[in-house]
This record gives C-alpha cells, sequence and structure tokens, in this order.
C-alpha cells in the first residue's frame, strides 16, 4: 500500500522533463470523489480526486478537462501517455515549463 501525504510538498519528484521542453506529471486518480481537486501525495504521485467513474474513459476525460482548466492549458497540450486503464497515469504536458507547472500544482493544492 503507497504513502499518502495531505499537503503537496515542493521538492517531490512527481514531475519530469523531456529534452524537447514537455514535462511529465505523475498522477495518482480516485474517481468517484465529492470533487475534483488534488488531494495530496502518494508514493512519488500527486492525488487527484475526480468526481466522474472510472468507466468508459469518463475519468480520463475528467482529468484531463481538470489539468487543462486548473493550469490554464489547453487539451490539445495534454496526452495521457501511460495508464489509460490504471488509477496511476503519467501526463505528457507541452507549453509550460516544469518550474511552472511545480508552482501552479502547489498553488492550486493549498
Amino acid at each position: 500500500m503507497g504513502r499518502m501525504r495531505n499537503r503537496v510538498p515542493p521538492d517531490m519528484d512527481f514531475l519530469s522533463s523531456y529534452k524537447d521542453g514537455r514535462v511529465l506529471l505523475k498522477l495518482y486518480v480516485q474517481p468517484r470523489a465529492s470533487r475534483n481537486r488534488f488531494t495530496g501525495i502518494y508514493n512519488d504521485a500527486i492525488k487527484l480526486a475526480i468526481t466522474a467513474p472510472p468507466v468508459d474513459g469518463k475519468a480520463n476525460a475528467a482529468v484531463i478537462k481538470f489539468l487543462a482548466s486548473s493550469l490554464n492549458l489547453k487539451k490539445k497540450d495534454l496526452e495521457i501517455k501511460h495508464g489509460l486503464q490504471s488509477r496511476t497515469k503519467s501526463i505528457l504536458i507541452a507549453g509550460r515549463s516544469m518550474k511552472e507547472l511545480r508552482s501552479q500544482i502547489l498553488a492550486i493544492s493549498r
């Protein structure tokens, strides 16, 4: 079982960068939550609660919609790289630096 902490520490490695400038965000998704929000850290990923059920890609679509809205990105700038059928997902993000994303996520998760 993974270890969970409630707050998102600034030094956590839930982000990594690619040579082409894109950033990989590690998520642990909790579907059927009461509201959409970042809830803390689970192992080496940031935990994201999503109201959508994990049926017919609804949770995946909700993850992309939430991230795009929260991080002021277009949906086309986000891609689920790994974990389409898993709670553990890797999201590839274009258009933001790792530093910008880290500060945005930390601000949202407070």
